[in-house]
């Protein structure tokens, strides 16, 4: 079967368009160029490997020959992946919701003129009219038209498209106080929005994403309330409500851990099936917390199963994670995933499939279209009284089914991965999986969060400059703003669990350049591309947090821990600056600035500035760093003065943090600051864990 060009491609989500008889070109100076000589409007199509209706649409569309025949006729077809360029997706992601009054999503479709700027945008489009929504192959014809007989109105619209994007993307006027009601505020209308009954917030209709970052803002909110003497407790039973039924829905596999993108009903019951690295990330954050803050065992072996799934089915044999595992397979969103009765009893027996059937929900009708989404509706204590048997032999029986069900399930057809490496991703990741090794006492997690950065910092930077993606051997596209925070996030997290003091090297270094490259000098906060990067219709800022963290967020985040953990000025400065350039926003808009308003919070708290001095390998001194691990106070800063240290290492001793503390009596010695102000050094744990409770 012939190629077109996308076969040169590493996206997983291009290469299942390059059969297409479509002439794909990928976004780049020679589609480009074709489109101005030939004055030709671009056709933009953009979507991802993971994206249920992306592959109905290159099924129905990309492979009509008289679809195919229209666009290379008449158009230049650009193919785009929106995780190997979220600049572009941004950009005309915001044209696509102007242009449909706040309707966007993926497929993405959009028509261009030859200089970039959007004058028509969609998502899915069947390929003939149907049900009152017009067919690509009549929008193409009737575009096709309009830019043969009416070209001066397509520019037009286009301009005024462009100029709408541009005014979209900047921050609200003026700049607003730094006030930290509103944190306070913003926590108590999160909490007041999220479901009573099933925890989460519902998006349109029915749909529920994990919130993770709404909760973790909520979380915080918490903690303030109770070291202030008056607990809220709505903040704390909203999150541990949403936590629970997540736990027990079917958007948790049951079976190999993990999180699925989004449940499609308000009970979490049933999910759209794919499975993000994303979402791995910050949902396995979110329980992690919910471990430490109330202790229950649950959080963390949920997190726990979130990371081996993550370690067994989405890391690369370089180290890296893998991006995601799709919806479908055979051609079946959820086919991979769901169950008969029957089935569920050939594999058990009687005795175990009938306790693992009342357990999770599986009956002979079906929970979802004829089939069984596995989720838990009844506690054991519940299902063990209904079926006459202890709980604890219930929950024997029921690891031992869960054990042979996975085993069943892996021989079937897996749904496709798409084994891109992400840098931004795999920054979340490598957090997340340092602070549960910590949070946990899981070394291996510490491990694979060591290879996965120290893959990037080697398989995926150019001269020192980090590289968006990697896939087959090949890394490329010029690292975003987001590569940079979330990356530098995660080697600050590996560095308070080891302590090694390469991984604060690293994030120094990454954290300069991330500043010298995306900050706006003249507007505050950063732009999304660097300085150098390929000229677009707009150089925009990503602000808001969405399915991730905004990259403004989290480098807000790590220039206040950066700044208190060195002393530096410049960097708190640049903090300060861009918090107050979006004030005006968060007050206007919480929802979309959880991540930030974490910041806020941070900035105007006082937290634990810890340092540990002594050799790393010491025992006495791993017994410290242990109990700044158990305690594991979300804000602190934490440093290790090595005496010893040399070389590349010595910088650190110049830190002002650092400066006039030593070992006591010859060994190691912890001290804890709080405002510039430090306590006696103590030499003992129990020392220590009185000091960081008090």
């Amino acid at each position: 079967m012939p190629m077109n060009r996308l076969a040169q491609a590493t996206s997983p989500y291009l290469l299942q368009h390059a059969h297409n008889p479509v002439d794909w070109f990928p976004w780049g100076e020679e589609a480009l160029e074709k489109a101005r000589r030939e004055e030709r409007p671009i056709f933009l199509s953009i979507g991802y490997s993971a994206c249920h209706w992306c592959h109905v649409m290159e099924r129905e569309s990309f492979e009509d020959e008289e679809i195919a025949r229209i666009l290379n006729e008449h158009f230049v077809p650009i193919k785009v992946d929106r995780e190997e360029r979220p600049d572009l997706d941004a950009i005309y992601m915001m044209a696509t919701m102007l242009y449909n009054r706040g309707g966007g999503g993926w497929p993405m479709t959009v028509m261009l003129a030859p200089d970039q700027k959007p004058f028509f945008a969609g998502t899915y489009f069947p390929p003939v009219s149907r049900q009152g929504m017009p067919g690509l192959k009549d929008i193409l014809r009737q575009v096709a038209g309009l830019w043969r007989e009416d070209r001066g109105r397509v520019t037009r619209s286009a301009e005024a498209l462009a100029e709408a994007v541009r005014r979209a993307g900047e921050p609200a006027a003026g700049r607003g106080e730094l006030d930290r009601e509103l944190v306070s505020r913003a926590a108590d209308e999160l909490a007041a929005a999220f479901d009573p009954r099933a925890g989460g917030l519902i998006s349109g209709r029915t749909n529920k994403f994990p919130p993770s970052m709404a909760m973790g803002l909520m979380l915080r909110e918490y903690r303030r309330t109770c070291r202030a003497g008056r607990p809220n407790r709505f903040l704390l039973d909203r999150v541990e409500t949403t936590l629970e039924h997540m736990a027990n829905g079917g958007i948790y596999d049951h079976l190999a851990g993990g999180i699925a993108r989004y449940s499609t009903d308000p009970a979490w019951r049933v999910p759209h099936f794919e499975k993000m690295l994303y979402d791995q990330a910050l949902v396995s954050g979110i329980y992690l917390d919910g471990a430490q803050l109330t202790g229950k065992a649950r959080y963390g072996e949920v997190a726990a199963d979130v990371f081996n799934y993550v370690l067994a089915d989405l890391r690369s044999s370089e180290g890296g994670f893998c991006s995601a595992r799709d919806a479908d397979s055979e051609g079946e969103e959820g086919k991979y995933y769901v169950w008969t009765k029957d089935e569920v009893m050939s594999v058990l027996g009687p005795r175990a499939g009938e306790l693992f059937c009342s357990f999770y929900d599986v009956t002979d009708a079906g929970n979802w279209e004829g089939r069984n989404v596995l989720n838990v509706q009844r506690d054991a204590e519940v299902v063990a009284r209904l079926q006459g048997i202890e709980v604890g032999e219930l929950r024997r029986i029921l690891a031992d089914a869960r054990a042979r069900m996975l085993s069943v399930r892996q021989r079937r057809v897996p749904p496709g991965l798409d084994d891109k490496v992400l840098g931004s991703w795999n920054g979340l990741m490598i957090g997340s999986l340092a602070r549960g090794g910590r949070i946990l006492a899981e070394t291996e997690y510490v491990r694979a969060a060591e290879r996965a950065a120290g893959f990037i910092l080697t398989g995926m930077s150019d001269a020192g400059r980090l590289l968006r993606t990697y896939r087959a051997g090949r890394a490329h596209t010029g690292g975003y703003l987001d590569d940079y925070a979330f990356f530098v996030e995660g080697l600050l997290e590996l560095y308070r669990t080891t302590l090694e003091g390469r991984w604060l090297n690293e994030a120094v270094r990454l954290n300069d350049d991330m500043v010298r490259l995306f900050w706006d000098e003249a507007g505050g906060a950063f732009f999304f591309t660097a300085a150098d990067a390929e000229e677009l219709i707009v150089r925009g800022k990503d602000l808001r947090d969405g399915a991730i963290p905004s990259g403004n967020s989290v480098a807000v985040m790590n220039l206040l821990r950066l700044g208190l953990m060195l002393g530096r000025d410049d960097l708190r400065d640049k903090a300060v600056r861009a918090m107050e350039t979006l004030a005006g926003d968060m007050d206007q808009a919480p929802f979309g600035f959880e991540r930030l308003l974490a910041a806020v919070d941070f900035h105007q708290a006082v937290p634990n500035e810890i340092v540990i001095v002594g050799p790393l390998g010491a025992a006495d001194t791993q017994a410290l760093i242990r109990v700044v691990h158990q305690l594991d106070e979300p804000d602190a800063v934490v440093l290790l003065l090595d005496p010893a240290a040399s070389g590349e290492d010595s910088w650190r001793q110049e830190i002002p943090l650092l400066r006039g503390k030593g070992l006591v009596r010859g060994g190691p010695a912890a001290y804890v600051c709080r405002g510039g102000t430090c306590g006696r050094p103590v030499t003992t744990p129990e020392d220590l864990r009185r000091e960081l409770e008090s």
